[in-house]
C-alpha cells in the first residue's frame, strides 16, 4: 500500500470545478415525479430470526418505476412510539443479506431500513434479492454496473438505483415506528455515495454518513485508478474511443460533486489515502461542494476500508448528534 493521491495539504483545498450537464435538475424532478405517482409505503411481515432485541420485517417499497425493493427492516424490540430512522445503503456488488450482519443502529435504538441493490449481490454473504428490472433496455457495457446503460442518461442503471434509494426514505417515513422528521442517511463505498445522492435530492433530512464514498467525480477517477470498480469505466473507453465526452456527460447526472451542491443536512465523511478504489480527492471534491454543514474524517494510513470497525463509533456519534440523541459530536477531520 502507498499514498495513491496529492498530498493533504492540497486535498484540503481540492474543489475542481463540477461536471454538471445541462438538464440535470429536470432530469431529476422528471425521474421522482415519475416514481412518486406510486404511494410510499413499506409492506411486508415479520420473520423469525432468533434475534431477542429486534424485530426483523422482509419488507418491500417501491423504487423506479414503481418496481419493488427489497429490504430489512430492523426495529428495536418493545418500540411503542415514532422513534428516529437510519436508512443503510450497500456497497458496490453487495445487496441487503442477511439481516443480522447489520445490527448496529438497531441496537442503538434506531428503526433501520436496510436496502437491497437491485441487480447486485450476486455471492457472499451481501447477495440480494432485488432483480433490476431494465424497462428500457440498453446497449453493449463491461462488466459491472457503470457502464450499463451509458449511452443515456434515461437508460443507465444509475438513475434506477439512485431513485430506489430515494424512495426507501420515502417509503420509511411513512411507518408508523418512524419519526418522519428524524432520518438519516449511511453507506460506505457506493452506499456512501448513494448517501451523498440522497442528500441531494430528499429533503428534509436529518443527516449524512459517507463513508470512503463512491460515485463521485468519475473523470478523475478513471484517470488515477485502474482498480475496480472505477477501471470499468477506462475498460470500455479503451474500445469506445470516440466516446469520452458522451460517457461522462451521461455519468455526471449521477456524480456525488453535483448532488452534494444540493446537499443541506449535516454531513460526515470519511477518506482514506491509501485507498485506489475510491481515491481521497474524490471523496474531497463531493466534500468540498458539499453544501450543508459538514466534516471529513481523514486515515491517513488506510485504504477503501477506512475507518473500519473503529468508525463506527464515530457514525454513532454522528448519528446522535443529527438524530438528537445526546451524544457528543465527533471529532472533525
Amino acid at each position: 500500500m502507498a499514498f495513491v493521491d496529492m498530498p493533504l495539504d492540497r486535498l484540503r483545498e481540492y474543489a475542481p470545478p463540477r461536471e454538471e450537464p445541462d438538464g440535470f435538475d429536470e432530469f431529476w424532478r422528471s425521474t421522482l415525479a415519475d416514481a412518486r405517482t406510486r404511494p410510499a409505503e413499506l409492506t411486508g411481515e415479520r420473520v423469525e430470526t432468533g434475534l431477542r432485541t429486534v424485530d426483523v420485517h422482509d419488507v418491500r417499497f417501491p423504487g423506479f418505476a414503481g418496481q419493488p425493493i427489497a429490504g430489512w427492516l430492523l426495529v428495536p424490540r418493545g418500540t411503542r412510539e415514532p422513534t428516529p430512522a437510519v436508512v443503510q445503503y450497500i456497497g458496490y456488488g453487495g445487496g441487503r443479506g442477511e439481516p443480522w450482519i447489520n445490527l448496529v443502529p438497531s441496537a442503538a435504538g434506531y428503526v433501520h431500513l436496510v436496502m437491497d441493490s437491485r441487480g447486485q449481490g450476486g455471492g457472499g454473504q451481501h447477495r440480494a434479492v432485488t432483480p433490476d428490472l431494465d424497462v428500457d433496455g440498453t446497449g453493449p457495457s463491461t462488466p459491472g454496473f457503470l457502464t450499463r446503460g451509458v449511452e443515456a442518461p434515461e437508460k443507465h442503471y444509475l438513475r434506477r438505483l439512485v431513485t430506489d434509494a430515494v424512495r426507501a426514505v420515502d417509503a420509511v417515513r411513512t411507518h408508523p415506528l418512524v419519526d418522519p422528521a428524524r432520518v438519516a442517511v449511511i453507506g460506505g463505498s457506493q452506499g456512501g455515495g448513494l448517501a451523498l445522492a440522497v442528500a441531494g435530492l430528499a429533503d428534509d433530512l436529518a443527516g449524512v454518513v459517507a463513508d470512503v464514498p463512491f460515485l463521485c467525480h468519475y473523470r478523475r477517477a478513471s484517470e488515477i485508478t485502474d482498480a475496480q470498480p472505477y477501471a470499468e469505466i477506462a475498460r470500455y473507453l479503451s474500445g469506445d474511443r470516440e466516446r469520452v465526452e458522451q460517457v461522462f456527460r451521461t455519468l455526471s447526472h449521477f456524480d456525488g460533486v453535483n448532488f452534494a451542491a444540493r446537499a443541506g443536512a449535516p454531513a460526515w465523511f470519511t477518506t482514506g489515502l491509501m485507498d485506489a478504489t475510491c481515491p481521497p480527492s474524490t471523496v474531497f471534491a463531493a466534500h468540498h461542494h458539499y453544501a450543508g454543514p459538514k466534516q471529513i474524517e481523514v486515515y491517513p494510513y488506510n485504504g477503501h476500508e477506512g475507518g473500519g470497525t473503529q468508525g463506527v463509533a464515530r457514525t454513532l456519534a454522528a448519528l446522535a448528534e443529527c438524530l438528537g440523541t445526546a451524544v457528543p459530536a465527533p471529532r472533525a477531520g
